[in-house]
């Protein structure tokens, strides 16, 4: 079973890529805290019955480990959940699979952030690396020019938003890595789905978005259904799983699979294909990211 775990990253990494393309963009008339808290919602709900058993282990959590997965739900599966999905909104402004080529960065946060509050220690080629990572990032989005802001063209708050969501999904993998202290990865997946539903739905209510819960069509309401069973709490189960037997670079290279499946997508569906400047930024970026994933 060992020998086929990639496989089961990359399946997991190559849903995600249908999530973002295919599935999310279709529910950007919908508001976005809403969209989050009824996938979160739905997820935490299928697993439930799943995890009643195991209820005895999730008590014993002490304080330090529920105040440990609230902030893996507040910062991995509200804000950067919710920043990843506003960016996929501007589906008819932007080419979607430059969105999900710039959470590539995650790594390079998560270890940065390691660094600063866990105190983690880091070789300086790391700052060479994420730095050279970053230009990439940026000659993949912009080509060879400067953002304009004036030109109704939204890819730069496009690029900011999944900048926002790499950065949260890096915090709450240095959290997870506390969360994950006295538990399963597969309570832990848990707990971080029924958490993130709770914060999403006092948000909603809140922001009164409960409301537009009448402006889901038959279509959209299959969209959330095929998020729940598919790219939801299943993919990173499947990705989970692999990437417990596999090596970290092993990882990286796998989860090409999920930007590669938002590009081959993004050409079939839309047409959209990015210019020679932009896939030389996408080789610098690859590359300084797999540097970055193999610093130990």
């Amino acid at each position: 079973m060992d020998k086929i775990a990639p496989l089961f990253v990359i399946l997991g990494a190559a849903l995600w890529g249908v999530d973002g393309i295919v599935l999310r963009p279709n529910l950007y008339n919908l508001p976005v805290a809403l969209v989050v808290s009824i996938e979160t919602a739905l997820a935490a709900l299928i697993m439930t019955p799943f995890f009643l058993k195991r209820r005895a282990d999730i008590l014993k959590l002490q304080r330090g480990d529920w105040l440990a997965f609230a902030g893996v739900a507040f910062l991995g599966g509200m804000i950067g959940t919710m920043s990843i999905t506003k960016a996929l909104f501007y589906v008819n402004f932007v080419n979607l699979s430059i969105v999900i080529l710039i959470q590539k960065l995650q790594p390079v946060f998560a270890i940065a952030l390691a660094w600063i509050f866990l105190k983690e220690r880091v070789p300086g080629n790391f700052f060479a690396w994420a730095g050279l990572a970053i230009a990439g990032a940026y000659l993949m989005t912009f080509g060879l020019r400067w953002p304009n802001f004036e030109t109704g063209d939204q890819t730069a708050e496009a690029a900011l938003l999944a900048l926002v969501a790499a950065a949260s999904f890096a915090s709450s993998t240095v959290l997870g890595k506390r969360a994950l202290k006295n538990v399963s990865f597969e309570i832990a997946t848990y707990l971080r789905f029924t958490l993130t539903a709770v914060i999403m739905t006092l948000l909603v209510i809140s922001l009164g978005d409960g409301a537009a819960i009448s402006q889901i069509n038959s279509s959209q309401m299959w969209i959330f259904l095929l998020i729940a069973f598919s790219t939801g709490a299943p993919a990173i189960f499947l990705y989970y799983y692999g990437l417990k037997k596999i090596k970290a670079s092993v990882a990286t290279v796998c989860e090409l699979a999920f930007p590669l499946t938002a590009v081959i997508l993004e050409y079939l569906l839309r047409d959209n294909i990015l210019s020679g400047y932009q896939w030389a930024g996408v080789i610098i970026l690859f590359l300084s990211i797999l540097q970055v994933t193999r610093i130990k």
